[in-house]
């Protein structure tokens, strides 16, 4: 992510880092532009001047000085007075904005920014990312069920915290400032409810209704609930491959949990050994893998494009991956010792498409030994960054907001 990082900031004036809370965005930010002024909007006092007097706020950053608006969704009318700085002196790499609300962030510089940002995500770090700590390297290697139990977030490993302590604190967090802060709740309990709910379905296709009907909520409060975990990282809810496929296929999306840590603590799990015989250990398993390849994806700049695929008589592909007139094709299976009905789905997905569509075929597993068949290739859960590095090995294209004609 920082070389990337830094390519964009030889070309844009502006650049948006969204990413959930905690994930990182305010210390890559700071080692990558040491000498840019840092100002923390989500400060009550600071946020409270750049509402009152925009224009002051932003002049009071020196013309030759670069500056960091940390969580800047706190106060997205800056973004407006923004425009005319940068229009005037759009100088590369001088405004560094970050965000832990994406639909708030990327909706407002996609107003008032179009053109003149670039936009990264900075997602949890990655099972690769978490083996170069000290210590980490051949624990993280060796334990599966460990890198799902504690899922991704820097701080549990470089304070070295209990992940049952760390979540908890963080889901308190993160319900009482931003999910308050977002939909305005009152009680919270029941949004609580919900979310422990979501984390039950992880890997499962959503159904809006009975989700609500467990949650004793309406429908069109399902949805919109759904779309504040999404906007605020907590979940993706992974489309339906639909492009070139003949057969009728199911149109629902498939909710992962983007940190599997944060899911096994709402479904009660404390501790690693507990999911060897947990009946959503697949389930996680698949979250876990989807996570990663999206991680790795945002790595490179790259943004969406990633789909389920299930058709009509329940043949299913648990990822696909679009790239241009490639696809890849994943199946995950947490077992450890291969079987042949695990290509089972691969195959319908692959008879289903254009004679001359270029597919890949994998299946992402929980061994440690990879391996070549005829019509797929089989990849440990440990060398998924190996894997993604061939899938996404074009490079960078990082996603710019372009204007649009009034």
């Amino acid at each position: 992510m920082h070389s990337h990082l830094m390519q964009c900031a030889k070309s844009f004036p502006a650049i948006a880092i969204v990413g959930p809370r905690q994930s990182g965005k305010s210390s890559l930010v700071r080692m990558a532009f040491p000498k840019h002024q840092i100002v923390v909007l989500e400060s009550p006092d600071i946020a409270a001047a750049a509402r009152n007097d925009p224009r002051g706020f932003l002049a009071s950053f020196k013309a030759g000085t670069g500056a960091i608006l940390d969580e800047v969704q706190r106060v997205p009318e800056l973004l407006s007075y923004l425009l005319e700085i940068i229009d005037d002196n759009p100088v590369p790499g001088r405004w560094i904005l970050t965000g832990s609300e994406s639909f708030l962030l990327s909706e407002k510089v996609s107003q008032s920014l179009a053109g003149r940002v670039a936009m990264l995500e900075l997602l949890p770090m990655t099972h690769a990312e978490i083996a170069l700590f000290p210590g980490k390297k051949s624990a993280a290697k060796k334990s599966l069920n460990t890198a799902i139990f504690a899922g991704g977030y820097p701080a549990i490993f470089a304070r070295k915290i209990d992940p049952t302590l760390w979540i908890s604190a963080y889901l308190a967090t993160y319900v009482e400032r931003d999910v308050r802060n977002v939909l305005r709740l009152g009680d919270l309990s029941t949004f609580q409810r919900f979310l422990g709910l979501c984390a039950g379905r992880t890997s499962q296709l959503i159904n809006a209704s009975a989700l609500a009907g467990d949650a004793g909520i309406s429908q069109p409060t399902a949805k919109a609930w759904l779309s504040v975990l999404e906007a605020t990282f907590i979940v993706k809810l992974l489309p339906a491959w639909h492009g070139n496929v003949r057969k009728r296929i199911v149109k629902a999306q498939k909710l992962h949990f983007i940190d599997t840590g944060l899911a096994c603590h709402l479904l009660g799990i404390r501790s690693a050994d507990q999911l060897q015989t947990h009946p959503l250990r697949g389930a996680l398993f698949e979250s876990w893998t989807v996570s990663e390849i999206m991680k790795l994806q945002a790595s490179t700049g790259e943004r969406g494009q990633l789909f389920h695929w299930r058709d009509q008589n329940g043949a299913e592909v648990d990822l696909v991956i679009a790239r241009g007139d490639m696809m890849v094709a994943i199946e995950m299976k947490s077992g450890m010792t291969f079987h042949s009905e695990w290509l089972r789905g691969l195959n319908r997905f692959a008879a289903a498409q254009p004679a001359q569509s270029t597919l890949r075929r994998a299946v992402v597993y929980g061994g440690n030994a990879p391996w070549i068949g005829d019509s797929a290739e089989g990849v440990s859960w440990s060398d998924l960054k190996l894997f993604a590095d061939r899938i996404f090995k074009v490079g960078a294209q990082i996603k710019i907001l372009k204007k649009t004609r009034a």
